[in-house]
């Protein structure tokens, strides 16, 4: 699970993780907190690696007491029948249960998005989530 108030930038080729291509986003990210009080600020490697990358919202100090969403889910539910479009399922937990959930749709050939989020930091993540995704299956 991705934290709700990450805003991946780019590829952390350092990490520590034992296993990069399994966490949340199919990669590790670097990126900058949106967190009220903490827009823009840039995590330390620590934090990207303990919270952002793969916490909930609530282990984390810089998150809000009063939110509506813990952590972001996402899976490939199935390339189309043409495999052109590649169909993604979101869920947006609270407190370890489904709070919003819906259906993302990304056309591969074109690499454009047929439906998004209209939240920027969950459609910024589904994207770094489909560029892993489609890295690996190449």
């Amino acid at each position: 699970m991705v934290c709700p108030y990450f805003m991946p930038v780019e590829k952390l080729e350092n990490g520590r993780w034992p296993h990069p291509s399994r966490l949340p986003l199919g990669a590790g990210w670097s990126g900058q907190c949106t967190a009220p009080g903490h827009e823009g600020a840039t995590p330390s490697q620590d934090i990207l690696e303990a919270f952002c990358n793969l916490g909930y919202a609530s282990s984390c100090a810089w998150a809000p007491q009063d939110r509506a969403w813990d952590a972001v889910r996402f899976a490939v539910v199935a390339p189309s029948d043409d495999k052109c479009v590649l169909r993604l399922r979101y869920v947006c937990e609270r407190d370890h249960a489904p709070g919003s959930h819906g259906e993302l749709e990304f056309d591969v050939a074109r690499a454009i998005w047929l439906r998004s989020h209209h939240d920027q930091r969950v459609q910024k993540m589904a994207h770094c989530f489909v560029e892993s995704y489609l890295r690996k299956k190449t």
